[in-house]
């Protein structure tokens, strides 16, 4: 049998050193009879052709050189660029930001993820990574929530959570710096009191404008007693 032809963009050609029937681009040694079965050089020539051609064919056309930063678009029938701005895409997955600077955006129809933290027992742990807005369920006497403190947490973080009693209520809830003794800074100075009554459920935010490992949380009680 002969070389078969390219497969190529449908499926990645062979380039096995040991011709055979199914080696698209046999890699012959310099004795070798370039006319003997399975490596004949006029249809190795011809599949680099297809190969070729059905690669031209997938990038277009270009007169734009790669540079850092950018990426080939396709800006036509049979064209593309280098360019480090993006056309309107539509995305398939997540996409992770690295903390980088976004500027100059307009959101349209977006959300946040919502985390469900469900019972916190006495001493949870809140971590912005989870999604800066989280429901929690109180259950214990007093529940003492320990707000994010890390070299990760970025200035300007802010944090909604929605708290419910758990169906016997009378729970408190005290918010403080992740590993501190000293409580979130409250208008007035003053802590407010969460609602008591089962089931109750109270919308409490946060803000920090420095973040990292010693943060400054600024509370604010957005709403209580939602029944």
């Amino acid at each position: 049998m002969a070389i078969p032809t390219s497969g190529y963009p449908t499926t990645l050609d062979d380039t096995n050193a040991t011709p055979s029937a199914t080696v698209e681009f046999p890699q012959p040694a310099s004795s070798t009879d370039l006319d003997a079965t399975n490596v004949e050089h006029d249809l190795l020539h011809k599949n680099l052709s297809l190969a070729i051609v059905a690669l031209e064919t997938k990038l277009g056309i270009t007169d734009s050189n790669a540079t850092a930063g950018t990426l080939l678009q396709g800006t036509g029938a049979g064209s593309s660029s280098w360019s480090s701005t993006l056309p309107a895409v539509t995305l398939g997955g997540a996409v992770t930001g690295g903390d980088q600077v976004m500027s100059a955006v307009t959101h349209k129809d977006y959300s946040e993820t919502v985390y469900a933290g469900g019972d916190t027992g006495a001493t949870p742990t809140i971590d912005e990574a989870n999604g800066n807005t989280q429901s929690h369920t109180l259950n214990a006497a007093t529940v003492t929530f320990a707000l994010p403190a890390d070299s990760g947490l970025q200035a300007g973080t802010a944090l909604t959570l929605i708290i419910s009693q758990d169906s016997t209520g009378g729970r408190a809830a005290v918010f403080q710096v992740s590993g501190a003794t000293t409580n979130v800074k409250w208008a007035g100075t003053t802590a407010p009191t969460i609602s008591t009554a089962a089931s109750a459920v109270d919308i409490v935010t946060f803000v920090t404008a420095n973040g990292g490992a010693s943060p400054v949380w600024y509370g604010f009680l957005a709403g209580q007693a939602f029944a």
